[in-house]
């Protein structure tokens, strides 16, 4: 298994205050990984590089440790009521990925020291709602698996959900290192989801992510452990020989999970805006994600821009293709929606 290992660190001073600073201070020294300080995770000065290309790849290399001064929680529909925000950005190179829209030219990672004051937040918001529960999404803007070896801050979480009577908590990852998270008291208040694609599309795709056998071996030991457990099979691409791949990979999930479990599956076809197109090609010059405007359909989304989406017949061959096969190897799993 490859864990992330920062190239470069940046610390804001301030972080040293936190115990978690100082013990990632004391992991990253003993790593020989180089230490610099800056004034906000925010602006951070010295990711070199001559071309997007090269700053975006230093960029993923890097890590700031900061403090999350703004514990004003974001909306996070449909799938929760807030963002949890324990890390942000990732180090997996997706060529899809819409953060390299929201996050700028250069996504730097970046994690947070202050969980205690996040945590307390989490509290006050899940207060309000009382009677009501309230759940909070931890990978709106990161993959926290990726950096969870160094902060322990998903244990902590989980840890926390499970006394919340009225709290939950799920997130999603392409990663597997997720031993740290066995045998953890979960209470089963937090789901933990997959996302999930065909050999084909990691390949090509979805670069610096744990591969699709440890993928789904990271899945069946989550199940073991008694973890409510989703996926998302995501983004669904139509290439030759989709429906085949496509059809291998539900049998292989099948295959590793035991067979009382019925995971949740939200599905999810690809689509880019005009914005992620010109920011793909920029950074990734030799894409081939197919992105042809012609063969799409546009249509405008919930937030006011408009997006290019497979037009109607193309998805409902997705979604009888998926429907069925799921139903075959998944009879009493849910499917959340399809996009």
């Amino acid at each position: 298994m490859k864990r992330f290992i920062p190239q470069r660190v940046f610390f804001e001073p301030d972080a040293l205050k936190y115990p978690l600073g100082i013990k990632l201070q004391e992991k990253f020294t003993e790593m020989s990984i180089p230490i610099e300080f800056t004034t906000s995770h925010n602006r951070v000065t010295g990711i070199k590089g001559n071309t997007p290309r090269e700053k975006y790849i230093q960029a993923k290399q890097s890590l700031v440790v900061g403090i999350r001064r703004t514990l004003k929680f974001a909306a996070c529909k449909p799938s929760a009521h807030y963002q949890l925000p324990l890390a942000t950005s990732c180090p997996g190179l997706c060529e899809y990925c819409y953060l390299q829209t929201t996050l700028g030219p250069k996504p730097i990672v970046r994690v947070y020291v202050n969980l205690d004051e996040i945590l307390n937040q989490t509290l006050k918001y899940i207060q309000e709602r009382a009677p009501d529960i309230t759940k909070f999404e931890g990978s709106a803007t990161s993959d926290p698996v990726a950096v969870e070896y160094l902060t322990g801050s998903l244990k902590k979480t989980i840890e926390f959900f499970a006394q919340q009577e009225l709290g939950r908590f799920r997130f999603v990852t392409k990663f597997s290192d997720v031993d740290a998270l066995l045998n953890v008291n979960h209470n089963e208040h937090t789901e933990i989801r997959f996302s999930l694609n065909t050999d084909t599309i990691i390949n090509q795709y979805e670069k610096a992510t744990a591969s699709m056998k440890a993928r789904l071996a990271a899945a069946g030991k989550i199940a073991k452990n008694g973890y409510p457990l989703g996926f998302l099979i995501a983004p669904i691409i139509i290439y030759d020989g989709w429906e085949k791949d496509y059809e291998m990979l539900i049998t292989q999930l099948a295959a590793v999970l035991p067979k009382n479990i019925n995971p949740s599956f939200e599905l999810i076809t690809h689509r880019f805006t005009a914005r992620a197109k010109s920011n793909i090609q920029n950074i990734h010059p030799d894409s081939t994600l197919p992105m042809n405007e012609k063969e799409r359909q546009f249509k405008y989304g919930q937030f006011g821009y408009g997006k290019y989406v497979y037009p109607k017949d193309s998805m409902a061959k997705i979604k009888s293709f998926f429907y069925q096969r799921l139903k075959v190897h998944f009879p009493e799993s849910k499917i959340a929606y399809l996009v």
